[in-house]
């Protein structure tokens, strides 16, 4: 179920990168040299291959319909590779190390790990069936796995590819956070129209928090006092109060030509210092640009169809909006909430992340 052997599954161990490593430096190093020699010379090749997987600020978008994952030049925005994953990929986040990408493949019931220095699959890992988004633990050897199908939180070691729990929740689970301290794990019902809070020591359930229709992702502030969930048939965002778990207040959006039927938020971006939060609002076709601190909308941006990911880059001058029916991203410079261009992607993108 869970290859452990760090072999890709179209690779064997005859014609895999580690034994061509191997057999060049039987051939190219003479038989005299010191074997610490030799391992020095492997480190040094090694990690200046890691050093330039660094900050490449390519783009990773994730596409359904194309089983695949596109990935962008950062300044050209032409596209560098497009490498093929598991059935339906979707949600997607960078290691702690930010030397790979994690995606779901909903379809095929895995997550799929890129190298980044190499732009290809280099392992997967079984998750349950209709695994749809994840987050990892605070120290990153965990992952936390919505699996919709099944109504459970599929808990997995990231070292040992191996299910450690799986949690019981609401049906159709989506949207997955884990607190700023780590010890909050937060997931969304959408049928049950709830955030479940489970303490991820015991894996217990502590509270179930009943919040707007059909609640989909998470943000949460800095200091980790408040979690914002939308809510994609409520036309809103709950605000959470993450101490007491009890609803602080409701943010609603109303763009100008568009009936509430079809403001349905589902991605949310927070900035680093909690003062402004992006949430699209899926068939709406806009942005909502809110102010943290006061709950008010100060702009609506207009985008692709159907935004539905949201993500800022590193210094967040731009905000990266994926839009799911017109096949493309927007690239919104945060300055002056315009849209500096669209770049065409794959079929049905759904997620967006920045190594940068």
């Amino acid at each position: 179920m869970i290859s452990t052997t760090g072999i890709p599954p179209h690779q064997t161990a005859a014609n895999s990168p580690r034994g061509h490593d191997n057999k060049e430096m039987t051939r190219m190093t003479p038989p005299k040299t010191p074997i610490r020699a030799l391992a020095a010379a492997l480190c040094l090749g090694l990690c200046a291959g890691a050093a330039l997987a660094r900050d490449t600020g390519y783009l990773f978008v994730s596409s359904e319909n194309d089983n695949a994952v596109t990935v962008l030049d950062g300044k050209s925005f032409q596209v560098v590779k497009t490498i093929a994953t598991g059935e339906r990929p979707r949600d997607m986040k960078l290691s702690a190390d930010r030397s790979q990408v994690f995606v779901i493949a909903s379809n095929s019931e895995r997550v799929d790990v890129i190298d980044i220095a190499r732009l290809e699959v280099v392992r997967s890992i079984d998750v349950g069936e209709d695994p749809e988004m994840f987050a990892f633990g605070k120290d990153g050897s965990r992952l936390y796995v919505s699996n919709e199908e099944d109504a459970q939180v599929s808990v997995i070691d990231v070292a040992a590819n191996k299910v450690l729990a799986r949690i019981e929740v609401g049906e159709e689970p989506e949207g997955v956070l884990v607190g700023k301290d780590g010890s909050r794990l937060y997931v969304t019902s959408e049928v049950a129209n709830m955030v479940h809070v489970i303490d991820t020591a015991s894996n217990a359930i502590l509270a179930n928090v009943v919040v707007g229709n059909r609640p989909r992702r998470f943000a949460d502030t800095p200091d980790g006092g408040e979690v914002w969930v939308t809510n994609e048939l409520g036309a809103s965002v709950t605000v959470l109060d993450a101490k007491t778990n009890v609803v602080k207040e409701t943010v609603t959006f109303a763009p100008k030509g568009f009936r509430s039927d079809d403001v349905t938020p589902v991605g949310i971006a927070m900035t680093r210092d909690g003062k402004t939060a992006y949430v699209t609002l899926g068939r709406a076709n806009h942005v909502a640009v809110v102010d943290v601190a006061t709950r008010k909308v100060r702009d609506y941006v207009l985008v692709g169809n159907r935004a539905w990911g949201a993500t800022l880059n590193r210094d967040e001058s731009m905000l990266v909006v994926v839009n799911g029916l017109s096949d493309d991203i927007s690239l919104v410079d945060t300055r002056t909430n315009k849209v500096l261009r669209s770049v065409p992607v794959g079929r049905v993108p759904h997620t967006a992340v920045i190594d940068d």
